[in-house]
């Protein structure tokens, strides 16, 4: 899968601009019916999310990495992920620089980087350095030929196309609750983990569900 590479602005001038509410919303919603379509066909098809999931689920220590947009979705699989395994940690978030990371790869470690186009500088170069100094890289990205995947131990390349300006999002949080799950699926201690952050939660009062409890 290669995709076209096209900006916000030039989709805004081709999707967008000029056109009714009405029109664009339909226009919209038809898309995005095919794309998850297209999204659904190819996770059934594809061993590429459990490939993916089989190295999280080993790995002694999970970095998860991404800048711009790109952060948003690997705060959302870090999220997922911690919920039933130890040792998963943001980096790009302002808690955690990449060059801690960097600087302390050990065996067992692994780098997911989600890297969507227009391919953030960032991510590259501190996924292309983790992988030069001996880590193992799990990429998520929108194209066989975008940068990084010459170097990751697998990638997973979900499609993007949009009829608005911005890159579409729903293939990709398909194939992240997909990661997510059979990740936490195939770990030993998630159900325990997740039963004691259960409890810790209500012990907490964190949510707010648990106020008609009282």
């Amino acid at each position: 899968m290669t995709t076209h590479r096209s900006t916000p602005s030039e989709r805004f001038d081709r999707n967008v601009q000029r056109r009714s509410a009405h029109v664009l919303k339909q226009r919209v919603l038809e898309q995005q019916r095919e794309e998850f379509e297209k999204a659904l066909a190819w996770a059934a098809e594809q061993d590429a999310i459990e490939r993916a999931a089989a190295l999280i689920v080993s790995a002694r220590r999970r970095y998860l990495l991404g800048y711009g947009k790109s952060l948003a979705y690997a705060s959302m699989l870090a999220t997922d992920l911690s919920a039933g395994l130890s040792g998963v940690h943001l980096v790009g978030d302002g808690s955690l620089r990449a060059l801690d990371v960097l600087g302390d790869i050990r065996q067992g470690d692994l780098l997911v980087a989600v890297s969507m186009s227009r391919y953030r500088r960032e991510t590259v170069d501190v996924a292309t350095a983790y992988v030069r100094h001996g880590g193992d890289l799990v990429l998520i990205t929108d194209a066989d030929d975008a940068p990084l995947t010459a170097v990751a131990t697998t990638s997973i390349v979900i499609g993007t196309e949009s009829a608005s300006y911005a890159s579409s999002p729903t293939s990709v949080v398909l194939a992240l609750h997909l990661l997510a799950t059979l990740t936490i699926a195939s770990s030993k201690g998630a159900g325990r983990r997740l039963h004691v952050r259960d409890e810790l939660a209500a012990e907490l009062g964190l949510y707010a569900e648990n106020d008609d409890q009282n």
